[in-house]
This record gives C-alpha cells, sequence and structure tokens, in this order.
C-alpha cells in the first residue's frame, strides 16, 4: 500500500484542563480528520495512579506514546488524523512524531494556572485529578516548533487559528445525501455535476447491500470528489458545519429510523431534508421534533423522475426557513431552469407546506396520465386508430398549447416495439398506485374540497387492478364495438377542457388548505415551479402560472370561461360517442360532471337539505337570505 505524503497528524498537546479533546472534537467537525484521544491509550495501571493522584513517569509514560505513535502509524495511511495527547517533553514528541511519511504537527494549548486548575476543578467524572496540574506544569517543555495558542478565547477561535496558521487544507465535504436508490443517485449526479463536493451514504445489508456507494462512486467520473460511506458516523465526521444532509429514503419507518440513528450524531444548526414522497403530517411531526434539537428540517418535494432528478428536477422545499436559507444555493443549482430563465425551485412556506403541494402535484399528475390513457383508447375502441396513426395525429400538438412532456413521451410510447408487436399493448394493464394520490383524495374529502377529475384518475387504477374479472366480465357481457367517425381537434379540444378542469381542481385544493394552514401559498409562484423539470410540466401550466396572478380561481378566468365555452360542445359529443360504444372515460365524465355542476346556479342539494331536516332535524338556510338564520320544519304535518 502507497502512503500519501500530504497526510498530517496533528498532535494537539498540553497540561489537563487545557481544552485538547473539546479543540480536537471541533477541528474534526471543520477539517473531516478523525478525531482520537490519546487518554484512550492509557495501560490501566496508569489510570489507576493518576487516579489516586500519583503523577506517572517516564516508566509510565514511554509504553503509552509508544501505543499512540504505533496507531497513529496505521491511520494516518488513509487520512490526516487529530489526536489529543499531552506531550509534555521533546523526547515524547520525537517518539510521537518518528513516522517518516506523515506530517506531523504540534499545537500547544496554553493558560494560565488559575484557569487551567479552575476547569478541572469542575470537570466530572476523569480520572485525572485537579491536584497533578502542578507536576505537569513543572515537566512541561514549551516546543520551538509548535503553533502555541492561548485558551483563554472561545474554542471556535482557536480552531479558526489553528486552520489559518498551520495551514490545514480542508477536506470536508459540502453536502451530503443518504439512500442511493434510483432518485437518490440522479441527484448524487446532478449535484456533482454542478460541482459539489458530496458525502455519499447507504446502508449496509449483507449479501443484499454492499458497498453501495462505493461502488457508485466508482462508476462515474463526475463523483471523483465525492466519499462514500456504509458507516454513518463517519458520513456525518466527513461533512462541513452546519451539515446539509439530504434523505432519500421510503416513506414512513425507513424515513423515520434514520433520523433517529442521526439526532445523536447531529449538532444545532444542521439542516437535514426528506426528499421522498412523505405525508405532510409525518414532515410536520418531524420538523416539530427536530425544531426542539435546534435542527433544521426541510420537507422537500422532488419532481422529475429519474431524469429530471439528473437534469434539474422541479424542487418544492417548505419547513424550516433559516434551514432552507442554508440550502437554497444547493438546490437552486440543480433545479431545472425553465423556457423564461426563471429557476424551479422556490421556498412553498411553513410546515409541510413542501410536501402538501407534491402531492397534489401527484394527484393532478394521476388525472393527466388517465386522460391521456382515456384518449388513447377512446381514439382506438370508438374510432378504430392503430398506434401509429395515433402518435402521427398527435405530434402536431406538440406544437400548441396542448404539449406537454407526458404527451410527448405517450407518444414515444405508442411508437415502442418488442419483437415486431407495439410494446405497450403487451404491458399489463393494472397501473401501479404508491399512495400520493390516494393521500390526495383523502385530503381533499377531510377539508370539503371536490376534485372529481382526481378521484377517478385514483378510481380508474383502482378498477385496472381487478383485471381477472375484467377478463371474466368481458367474455360475458355484451359489449358495443361499432366503430364512430372521430374528429382529432375536436377531441383535443375536449382532452385539454378536462386538463384545465384538473389543474383548477389541484390549485382550489392547495388554496384551500394553504389558507386553513396559515401557509400562504404563492400559486402563480408554485405554478411556475411546475413550468419545467417535474412531470406535469406543459404549456398549460407556463399559461395558468400567468393566469393564476389575476385570479386564484382559474375556471372564472376570462380566458378559460372562453376555452369552456368553446369546448363543453366537443367533450359532450366525445363522452356521447364514448356512452355508446361502452367505452368507460373516468376522468372525462367526471370533468364534464364538475363542470355541469360548477356552472348550475340551481342544484338539486335543495332536496337533500330538506330530506336532512325531514329525519334528522339538520335545518336549512332559505334562496332569499343565504347567510341568515337557519330553519327547521314539521314535514308531517298537512
Amino acid at each position: 500500500m502507497g502512503y500519501n505524503l500530504l497526510n498530517k497528524i496533528i498532535y494537539i498537546m498540553g497540561v489537563s484542563g487545557c481544552g485538547k479533546t473539546t479543540i480536537g472534537t471541533l477541528l474534526s467537525k471543520q477539517t473531516g480528520y478523525p478525531f482520537y484521544d490519546g487518554d484512550q491509550f492509557h495501560s490501566l495501571s496508569n489510570i489507576d495512579k493518576m487516579a489516586m493522584g500519583i503523577p506517572l513517569n517516564d516508566n509510565d509514560r514511554i509504553p503509552w506514546l509508544n501505543s499512540i505513535k504505533e496507531f497513529a502509524e496505521k491511520k494516518v495511511v488513509d487520512s490526516s488524523i487529530i489526536i489529543a495527547c499531552s506531550a509534555l517533553k521533546q523526547p515524547y514528541r520525537d517518539i510521537l512524531s518518528n513516522i517518516p511519511f506523515a506530517n506531523c504537527q504540534f499545537v500547544l494549548l496554553q493558560g494560565a494556572e488559575a484557569l487551567l486548575l479552575e476547569r478541572l476543578q469542575k470537570r466530572v467524572g476523569h480520572f485525572m485529578q485537579a491536584n497533578l496540574l502542578t507536576s505537569q506544569l513543572n515537566i512541561l517543555e514549551i516546543p520551538s516548533n509548535a503553533l502555541v495558542i492561548d485558551i483563554d478565547q472561545a474554542p471556535s477561535k482557536i480552531v479558526e487559528q489553528i486552520i489559518e496558521e498551520l495551514p490545514i487544507t480542508l477536506s470536508m465535504q459540502e453536502f451530503g445525501l443518504i439512500g442511493l436508490g434510483v432518485m437518490g443517485k440522479s441527484l448524487s449526479r446532478n449535484f456533482a455535476n454542478n460541482g459539489f463536493k458530496l458525502s455519499l451514504y447507504n446502508r449496509y445489508v449483507k449479501g443484499k447491500e454492499e458497498k453501495v456507494a462505493e461502488l457508485f462512486v466508482a462508476e462515474f467520473p463526475e463523483l471523483e470528489n465525492a466519499k462514500a460511506f456504509e458507516d454513518l458516523t463517519e458520513f456525518i465526521q466527513s461533512l462541513s458545519l452546519p451539515r446539509k444532509i439530504m434523505l432519500m429514503v421510503h416513506a414512513g419507518e425507513a424515513t423515520d429510523d434514520i433520523i433517529e440513528q442521526l439526532i445523536p450524531l447531529l449538532d444545532k444548526g444542521d439542516v437535514l431534508i426528506d426528499g421522498g414522497n412523505t405525508h405532510y403530517l409525518d414532515t410536520e411531526k418531524r420538523l416539530a421534533r427536530l425544531s426542539n434539537l435546534g435542527i433544521h428540517f426541510i420537507g422537500a418535494g422532488v419532481s422529475g423522475g429519474e431524469e429530471g432528478a439528473l437534469r434539474g428536477p422541479s424542487i418544492m422545499p417548505g419547513g424550516s426557513l433559516e434551514g432552507y436559507l442554508l440550502i437554497q444555493p444547493f438546490f437552486e443549482k440543480i433545479a431545472a431552469i425553465n423556457n423564461n430563465g426563471i429557476n424551479c425551485c422556490k421556498y412553498i412556506g411553513e410546515a409541510g407546506a413542501g410536501h402538501f403541494v407534491k402531492m397534489v402535484h401527484n394527484g393532478i399528475e394521476y388525472a393527466e396520465m388517465q386522460l391521456l390513457a382515456e384518449l388513447i383508447q377512446f381514439l382506438k375502441v370508438s374510432g378504430g386508430f392503430t398506434n401509429d396513426l395515433i402518435a402521427l395525429l398527435l405530434q402536431p400538438f406538440l406544437q400548441t398549447n396542448k404539449s406537454s412532456y407526458l404527451l410527448e413521451i405517450t407518444i414515444q410510447i405508442l411508437q415502442k416495439k418488442r419483437e415486431g408487436q407495439y410494446l405497450v399493448d403487451q404491458i399489463l394493464d393494472n397501473a401501479g398506485n404508491k399512495g400520493t394520490g390516494s393521500w390526495t383524495t383523502i385530503e381533499a374529502a377531510k377539508w370539503g374540497v371536490p376534485i372529481p377529475t382526481l378521484t377517478a384518475a385514483l378510481n380508474a387504477r383502482f378498477i385496472s387492478s381487478m383485471w381477472e374479472e375484467r377478463r371474466q366480465a368481458a367474455a360475458t357481457m355484451l359489449t358495443t364495438t361499432q366503430k364512430q367517425p372521430i374528429d382529432i381537434n375536436e377531441v383535443m379540444e375536449a382532452y385539454q377542457l378536462c386538463r384545465i378542469i384538473n389543474h383548477h381542481q389541484g390549485f382550489q385544493l392547495i388554496e384551500f388548505v394553504s389558507k386553513q394552514q396559515g401557509w400562504n401559498i404563492n400559486l402563480p409562484s408554485l405554478a411556475e415551479v411546475w413550468t419545467a423539470g417535474c412531470i406535469i410540466r406543459s404549456k398549460l401550466m407556463e399559461e395558468l402560472k400567468v393566469l393564476l396572478s389575476d385570479s386564484s380561481n382559474l375556471l372564472l378566468h376570462p380566458s378559460i370561461v372562453q376555452q369552456c365555452n368553446g369546448a363543453v360542445d366537443s367533450l359532450k359529443q366525445m363522452l356521447a360517442i364514448a356512452l355508446a360504444t361502452d367505452l368507460p372515460m373516468d376522468c372525462f365524465s367526471a370533468s364534464a360532471q364538475y363542470l355541469f355542476a360548477y356552472k348550475q346556479a340551481e342544484s338539486g342539494a335543495s332536496l337533500i337539505q330538506a330530506q336532512r331536516d325531514f329525519f334528522g332535524a339538520h335545518t336549512y338556510q332559505l334562496k332569499e337570505d343565504p347567510k341568515g338564520p337557519f330553519y327547521h320544519t314539521n314535514w308531517q304535518e298537512t
């Protein structure tokens, strides 16, 4: 094994009470050099003598010094190290520095005897007795080649002086990331490509997850300045203060487990970021706990998938504003930049705001995907179009306001073949659901905000999982399969109208909960975050960013009203054809019903209120005074 001639051994020396351990520990945190306390190498007999107040002699000290020297000789091969050792005489220092391939440097912490004695008398649980201070001062030989520092100043100032005077090239890493799954790896490469020095940690699981971080770092040239770890303590010690650590682990227990492991290792002022798809209420619980410990916590929604994480995702941080300001330069550097040159990372709001909007983003995403699935199925079943023809018909719309990332990849998917056959038609029609879509529907129901288009997309996924039953039903139940004439322009007008309704519902949910929680989420700013990098980026989102600056209620914006009025007949015609051919159109239908209900001045809810009052005396109000008193009627009286 070759030795690194640049590696240092920094001996923090001085009599008892001068602060060797305190300074060595703090210097380690600032430099990344591992710290070792020389006291741990004392023999039991040495410890017993000092505990009884008996000074050590050279016969006691020489074996102790040789043990430290042998240990240092092994450790310095891998990195520079820091050792606390009294090293009071020059012959002692000669032993400790007799390591030809290392650069040994001594730092003497010096102070007045009264100050040293005061510190020793306050120290609890140490074997070194205060009455031994005089004997140590008597044998102390001031080194001629050491850095001598007065201890009557703050430890942080002492460390600053050591770093400046020696000098020490800081080897600390700027940013840490835990969890090297697909997203964790892509984000790591993104950080590295933007010039950040990373520490990467992945757990060790024998036979399953071994040397994950090490192998990952070795695989990609951009990670040449990254450090890989399987030991969490070493990972933490490698990071500069305040530490900035991003968690990319599974939501739930896995996140709680890693946080529990981290808490004893972190310092006040450190920043912990959860970049997973976490429920916002879990984020708020963690934020409250860590805040009490002086640790900043950020719940950051990250969207863009594997490619987005690598090339520039949309990032939605929420939680500690003070903590966000510490990580802002890192996140803004790796985030997507939209067509107007605007960074797609914005502080969303306090508490769980970041994870809440990421949850709703995913709900909107569910519906956007389902609308495209229904659109393609409509063209196939009702129109009899082939995949290639559909791709050809949709391609021109990428140059219009209907363009989106999801439409773009759908066109590509339709043309992909496997063994001469369209791959998409070979994939089992059982759509997965990781939870965020369900959370969106549950939260909307909890807050009383209607989002039927988003919920329909979720239910469509649930129905898709019943694929065995659906095949049994298809074999026994009659289905109309008659082809109908299709106008692709009208179909796309109906599609765009449903997309507008979908986004309206999502933003309405965000606005309502933001007001209830006091988050003050800026909807135009949020829409801008979603204009690049994320899965739901689109020309429509770019338009909505502008429209939301005028009004948070998209469906009442004059330009949207005009689009609705112009496209509603196309939507009706499309649904009529689908109904005639027994074709389910979950999100198209839900969007239409929402629109019809939204613009209905007089609804059937009057009857529902009367029914509730009839059987439950729930009372009602009158149209002539909608904010007035409540009434109850005995409906059975003649």
